[in-house]
């Protein structure tokens, strides 16, 4: 049994050498002192994951990204043992599955996981609806029962009136819906997505994407998504494991990773991203220049306002939820009607808020729309006010990353000059080479 706010899942010391017979216990020398590329060379054997750590809280979408040959579809895998960890801990809700017996392990798979593949996985005999209910036929529920569920599942994914077709009717993009639909009828706690829309159009493919987003802000599932894409990545992740040789390079959330890259290879990958697409307000806020409580008398009011030399000023309740603004004026008038507090002198249309997790481009438009109100109020997901927003440092934010995009193309620029008087100069060194008289050593009548 899990214990309260414990990670729904944690992977502790994780190994997969192909080719190696696993001891169990600790991880022997001759493994662990090993490179990749010693270990297939001197041993046979492929090691797909080494000393692979994590923690995935509940509800959170954890995207493990990588290239081809990263270990991350192995990862995948292994955290439903179709591929037997050679080291290591896989615990969910508390319980190594690996020590699981068989029944514990098939239980396990068909209840609290379920799988959403690249290539959709459906059953091609079936109907669009008994593929969705597939999950819930393996698990026994009864066959009207399954059906409805199935029919709900559809129509959260947009597939309603699409129920008798079989897949090979659909599109891409509709199929990978219903692959969806099937995993969320079965309503595992934990969806495990390898890659599933890799092989989708890249219209299609944002959709899904889109869709993915919407779907998990209404069922609040442990999502584990696996991408070789970064900006898919970036777009779903809560947190996110980069891979490469089978070690986890990095894990952070999206901004984390931006600002702050663990190395070269990391950096590499994302210095082409715009950082204000992923970059929250949360970066580039301020703290409040006054904030007042609702029960702030008028008179209280004004004076704070005029030692801190504002017109304005934000007021909370004393758990700080944020109310909205009062201005000076409007503390002048509640103070001239006889007003105990300034409750009915707080404003709230006219200043709008923005969530910390905003990022900066989306901040824009609004920032620019309410630029003569100055600074507008941050707030955490309780509501709470965290920070304040001003129009320059957005626009200073922009201005940066359109620095950072110019600095990059002069750097790539010069490097690509300094290549070619490389180049250049090797000709150069050919051609001063002595001639040769191509009649040399021919007979010459």
């Amino acid at each position: 049994m899990a214990q309260e706010g414990a990670p729904k899942l944690s992977v502790r010391g994780l190994w997969k050498v192909f080719g190696h017979e696993s001891t169990g216990g600790i991880v022997p020398d001759e493994i662990a002192n090993k490179s990749k590329e010693d270990m297939r060379e001197d041993d046979g054997a492929v090691l797909a994951l080494k000393d692979v750590s994590f923690d995935v809280n509940e509800g959170e979408t954890f995207v493990v990204m990588g290239l081809s040959g990263s270990g991350k579809s192995t990862l995948v895998r292994t955290l439903v043992r179709l591929i037997e960890p050679s080291y290591g801990q896989i615990i969910v809700d508390g319980d190594d599955i690996l020590q699981y017996s068989e029944k514990e392990l098939v239980d396990f798979r068909r209840r609290k996981t379920s799988m959403v593949f690249q290539h959709f996985g459906l059953l091609p005999h079936r109907s669009v609806l008994e593929n969705a209910a597939w999950g819930l036929e393996v698990q026994n529920i009864p066959k009207a029962k399954r059906l409805q569920i199935a029919r709900e599942t559809l129509d959260l994914v947009g597939l309603s009136g699409w129920e008798d077709y079989r897949p090979g009717a659909l599109s891409g993009g509709m199929q990978q819906r219903v692959g969806l639909a099937r995993a969320i009828a079965a309503d595992a706690d934990i969806l495990l997505m390898d890659e599933p829309f890799s092989g989708l159009d890249p219209l299609i493919r944002r959709d899904m994407q889109g869709e993915l987003i919407r779907l998990q802000e209404h069922l609040h599932k442990t999502l584990i998504f696996i991408t070789h894409d970064l900006a898919e990545a970036l777009k779903l992740g809560t947190h996110i494991a980069i891979m490469r040789d089978g070690v986890v390079i990095q894990i952070g959330t999206g901004e984390e990773i931006l600002e702050a890259p663990a190395d070269d290879y990391v950096a590499e990958f994302v210095q082409d991203v715009r950082r204000t697409t992923v970059v929250t307000v949360r970066t580039i806020m301020d703290q409040p220049d006054l904030k007042l409580r609702q029960s702030t008398t008028p008179a209280v009011a004004m004076r704070e306002m005029g030692q801190a030399g504002v017109v304005s000023a934000f007021v909370c309740d004393e758990e700080d939820h944020y109310l909205g603004m009062v201005s000076f004026n409007g503390a002048a008038e509640a103070k001239q009607r006889g007003d105990a507090t300034i409750a009915d002198a707080i404003t709230v249309d006219e200043y709008p808020t923005l969530p910390a997790d905003t990022s900066v481009e989306s901040a824009l438009p609004v920032v620019l729309e309410h630029h003569n109100e100055g600074a507008l109020a941050v707030t955490d997901e309780e509501g709470v006010l965290v920070g304040t927003l001003l129009p320059s440092s957005v626009v200073g934010a922009m201005a940066q990353e359109a620095q950072d995009a110019t600095d990059h193309r002069e750097a790539s620029a010069a490097s690509l000059e300094a290549s070619h008087a490389d180049d250049q100069e090797e000709a150069d060194g050919d051609g001063d080479s002595e001639a040769v008289d191509p009649r040399e050593g021919m007979e010459v009548s």
